[in-house]
């Protein structure tokens, strides 16, 4: 049995160009399918947001549209551990044995910027360890950095919410930046597919996957790392 660590947003709005604080948090979906994957394979769940703050689920990622008809509420509220949560700046990554980060706007206003985030990814880069981001949680990246200020990611080959996703969601225009613009001016080789389309690209240990209906494909190939 293995245990991994989810880190999760705690921000509650993701401040747009205007100043605007747009409502938002973690994509429930991303969050959810991945834990009962990992759960129904017996591993255990930890999980951990930047200083132990309650993360709360985009009201977005709750509407039955979003899920096929289900309501995932049920599901968020019968997790263990989701509501009190480690600090970031208390987890000691040897006791994982691999980290998964879900998206939603979220990730955007605090994980891009978060340095104990970005530590945490550095050093499970330059260890192997099975490392798994899905969409918006590929933000966590930008706040990965070497000592000379370049991307820890940078050369690596990964997939995230595309700027054409974001056009299509509507928030491009009011967006103050876009996720794959930035990884790839940051020299992270991004490679997406088609839009909404269940798409995964796997560089060693880590593994990322494109939007919402990646996420379990994501958490599939972790556990095959995993074995």
């Amino acid at each position: 049995m293995a245990t991994v660590l989810f880190v999760v947003t705690s921000a509650r709005s993701w401040t747009l160009a205007d100043g605007t604080a747009h409502p938002t948090g973690y994509w429930a979906e991303e969050l959810v399918t991945p834990y009962r994957l990992f759960r129904e394979a017996g591993h255990d769940v930890v999980f951990a947001t930047p200083s132990g703050i309650a993360p709360v689920a985009d009201e977005g990622s709750l509407s039955l549209d979003a899920n096929g008809g289900s309501d995932l509420r049920p599901a968020i509220e019968a997790i263990e551990g989701l509501s009190m949560p480690l600090a970031l700046d208390e987890i000691d990554l040897a006791a994982y044995d691999a980290v998964f980060y879900p998206g939603g706007h979220g990730p955007m206003e605090d994980l891009s910027a978060d340095e104990v985030s970005g530590a945490l990814l550095t050093r499970a880069l330059d260890d192997d360890l099975p490392l798994g981001l899905v969409c918006h949680g590929l933000a966590a990246l930008v706040a990965a950095t070497r000592s000379d200020g370049s991307l820890s990611a940078a050369g690596r080959r990964v997939t995230a919410f595309t700027d054409e996703e974001e056009r299509q969601g509507g928030l491009a225009g009011k967006a103050p930046w876009l996720l794959e613009s930035t990884l790839r001016e940051g020299g992270v080789v991004v490679d997406g597919a088609e839009p909404w389309s269940d798409h995964l690209v796997e560089d060693g240990a880590l593994v990322t996957g494109q939007n919402p209906q990646s996420s379990a494909s994501v958490a599939r190939a972790l556990l095959e790392r995993l074995g």
